[in-house]
Formats: structure tokens, C-alpha cells, sequence
């Protein structure tokens, strides 16, 4: 994680569309509940998932590929932490990405230090809506 603490909130206040990759149609799993509580809190939601879907009323993109630049420059990412590496792959070769921030309990190392190396600012192992409440609710 190359993003300092007391970046976040700053971070935050200037992205305020946010790609989520991975985000589920299932609403008991945190990869549809984050997103929907982050929309609420203000911020514009699109997804990539395997099968487009329309839960939770969110655009839904097949790839990181497809979706509009301005979407993809900020990537929050809910996949396990031993596919980062594909990730990070699909990241680099979409291109237009400035920040990939991966929920909390996801965490690759090696993978986060390739995309800090293309200039990718990141953060691991930390919860949107745990931050937001901490950054703007307090």
C-alpha cells in the first residue's frame, strides 16, 4: 500500500466515480452491500462481474475494459487476495487507472508493488465503508 493514512479522505474527495470489480449481485455479500452504501453516501457506482446483472440497479460491464474512463480511474476491488495478480493484469492492459483499492482482507504484496511500479496509487486491506465513516461521519 503506497497511499499514506492521511490520504484517504483526500483520496476519496477527488474520486467520485468509482468502479467496484467484482460487484455481486447476491445483497448479503459485502462485494453488493459496500457499493450500495457508498452510493448512498454520494459517490457514482458502476461493476464489472462475470454475468452482466442489474441487482441492486447498478451498470454492469463485463470487463474493466468496458467501462468508461472516467469510471476506471478509481477501482475497488473485491476479489481474493491470490487473484490480485489477474487483476493487476487486466488494470495495466485497461489502462486509465489511478488508484486500486482492494477491501479489507485483501492483501498481494507483489502484485500491489507492480501496480505502484506503473504509478498506481494503492490501498489494501481496507473496508470503504469502515473509512468513509471514519473520514466523514465523525
Amino acid at each position: 500500500m503506497n497511499v499514506k493514512e492521511t490520504e484517504i479522505k483526500n483520496l476519496l474527495l477527488h474520486h467520485k466515480q468509482i468502479s467496484v470489480y467484482g460487484l455481486s449481485p447476491d445483497p448479503q455479500k459485502a462485494s453488493h452491500y459496500v457499493p450500495v452504501y457508498i452510493r448512498e453516501q454520494g459517490w457514482d457506482i458502476v461493476g464489472t462481474y462475470p454475468k452482466v446483472h442489474d441487482a441492486g440497479g447498478f451498470k454492469i460491464y463485463e470487463s474493466l475494459r468496458d467501462i468508461p474512463l472516467e469510471y476506471r480511474k478509481f477501482v475497488d476491488v473485491f476479489r481474493s487476495s491470490d487473484r490480485i495478480p489477474e487483476v493487476v493484469d487486466e488494470i495495466l492492459s485497461a489502462g486509465g487507472v489511478e488508484v486500486m483499492w482492494l477491501q479489507l482482507g485483501i492483501s498481494h504484496p507483489e502484485a500491489e508493488a507492480r501496480a505502484e511500479a506503473a504509478g498506481i496509487q494503492v490501498v489494501s486491506n481496507r473496508c470503504l465503508i469502515i473509512e468513509h465513516k471514519k473520514y466523514f461521519l465523525t
